[in-house]
């Protein structure tokens, strides 16, 4: 809010105008810099000051609208602070792009002045590679107020959770799950990427738990680098037998002995 006029001059939100009138005519006859000479007379010329504004803005019916609804700063500067909203988006729309149509409801003046509602469209266009946070504006696109710009309306994007990806930076992180047979004699990952290809990850070489498989270039767009993208991370976890028979324990002593 800023700047209390309400608090100045000593008065409540619902104050009449007979009771401002009250208010500014005791504290300016207080603060008045002909009755405070001396060393007061400069705190006495601020405080006069802002009894006087609070005064000129609280008994202007427009004026105390726009500071009861907006503040002091978009009285001052003649526009309505910028009013946010989520734009909720799947990591495939951030992956591919993608257009979002949001419907928004504002208060406008009709020709004889009178406020009413309406409803408009807007169209969202998500660029690939965008992430949380990004902010989208539409200049003077919110509600109408008489003597102020209209507001901006601001979309933000917001990311849903992936059941099977997370991003991180620019990177895309997936976990997978292997048995111990596997991961001493291989196999080969097969993942569905955001945009929909069959993508064939070949692990040949002996896996520990908790092992990285990085892939070049299949994370996320890098969205002001045309044609970059991010890695691929394949988080590997190794599923190791609950038991094993005193059978299998000498086969494995056997194959493993010396390794």
């Amino acid at each position: 809010m800023g700047v209390d006029y309400y608090n100045i001059l000593k008065v409540n939100r619902n104050a009449s105008d007979d009771d401002l009138r009250k208010a500014y005519r005791r504290l300016a006859m207080i603060w008045h810099p002909d009755k405070n000479p001396g060393p007061k007379k400069h705190e006495a010329e601020t405080k006069f000051k802002q009894v006087s504004e609070a005064y000129d803005v609280l008994s202007d019916p427009q004026k105390r609208q726009i500071y009861d609804l907006y503040g002091e700063e978009a009285l001052k500067s003649g526009q309505a602070p910028a009013v946010e909203n989520t734009v909720m988006c799947s990591l495939e729309d951030l992956y591919k792009g993608a257009k979002k149509k949001m419907k928004v409801s504002k208060t406008i003046q009709d020709v004889s002045g009178m406020p009413r509602i309406v409803e408009e469209i807007l169209t969202i266009e998500i660029k690939p590679g965008w992430k949380k946070g990004t902010k989208i504006t539409f200049p003077e696109k919110g509600n109408q107020e008489p003597g102020v710009i209209p507001s901006d309306l601001v979309f933000v994007v917001d990311e849903k959770p992936h059941p099977f990806f997370a991003r991180e930076g620019n990177d895309l992180v997936a976990k997978q799950e292997i048995s111990l047979l596997e991961a001493l004699t291989g196999k080969t990952l097969e993942l569905t990427t955001l945009d929909g290809r069959n993508l064939r990850i070949p692990l040949a070489e002996v896996v520990r738990p908790g092992q990285e498989v990085v892939v070049p270039n299949e994370g996320m767009p890098i969205s002001k680098e045309v044609h970059r993208r991010g890695n691929l991370r394949v988080k590997i976890d190794v599923r190791y037998p609950t038991r094993l028979t005193e059978v299998q324990k000498s086969e494995l002593s056997r194959v493993l002995a010396g390794t």
